[in-house]
């Protein structure tokens, strides 16, 4: 049994920060999601139909939810505690750019106001993202 595990342990030990290679994040996954809310929410209010806004109701509220887990991958594993250190606000950003994207924001409103407070959240994570891969 010795031998046998002896033989199977690594014998080259990896670490990363991130569980990928880091250039799989990127914010503009969460941004261009958010586009489709704001273009959505346009569209909706553009058009009487029946069919068509319910269509746009279910589309935005499926966008909604993919902006959430794009944030909260970027959130949970590219984000590390010394960028946490260096940004400190990025929790309460992070937060409030889900929250923004969850019922309370885009995913109960057909007003375009509130993609448009998503992207600025967004714009604000990107920003700090971009100045990480700096460093």
């Amino acid at each position: 049994m010795r031998l046998v595990s002896r033989i199977l342990r690594p014998r080259v030990e990896a670490t990363a920060h991130c569980d990928l290679p880091c250039g799989v994040y990127d914010p503009a996954q969460a941004r261009i999601e958010a586009e489709s809310i704001k273009a959505v929410q346009e569209k909706y209010q553009a058009n009487e139909d029946p069919e068509f806004r319910e269509r746009a109701v279910l589309i935005k509220e499926q966008r909604s939810e993919l902006v959430k887990h794009h944030l909260w991958v970027l959130w949970t594993d590219y984000f590390k505690p010394p960028h946490f250190e260096k940004y400190p606000e990025l929790h309460d950003l992070f937060n409030r750019a889900t929250k923004a994207a969850g019922a309370a924001g885009t995913k109960g409103s057909m007003d375009p106001a509130s993609g448009q407070a998503l992207l600025d959240l967004i714009a604000q994570i990107d920003k700090i993202f971009w100045e990480t891969k700096q460093g």
